[in-house]
């Protein structure tokens, strides 16, 4: 965790956030600025900057995320018509937030390509 990450803060409960989900690996929020009807961020307990900064012991996390992605779209009613799961790396891939995080995006066609 370090105290100037806004997820980090979110994640350890120092800042206020609207928590839809959240187990021992990650905690899923509503995003500030939604793109879609749905968008939530899936976002690791423990910080890791960037997809880069990955490993392999991070596997199980990642599929985590993904299973928690999907008990989400089932839950929230838009499994069956589609979902997007979007992690943006670096400046020019649209990160702004440098803590790993996932979009859960749906409630509207999605377009392609995206961006």
């Amino acid at each position: 965790m370090t105290d100037q990450c806004i997820f980090c803060r979110i994640t350890g409960g120092q800042s206020p956030a609207r928590v839809r989900y959240q187990d021992d690996q990650v905690v899923v929020i509503e995003d500030l600025a939604p793109q879609a009807p749905h968008h939530l961020l899936i976002i690791p307990r423990r910080h890791i900057s960037t997809v880069l900064d990955l490993t392999g012991e991070d596997s199980r996390l990642v599929g985590h995320v993904y299973q928690v992605a999907g008990k989400l779209a089932r839950e929230l009613g838009f499994a069956e018509k589609g979902f997007r799961v979007v992690v943006n790396c670096n400046r020019d891939g649209g990160q702004t937030v440098w803590h790993l995080h996932f979009h859960l995006l749906a409630g509207r066609r999605l377009r392609w390509p995206p961006g």
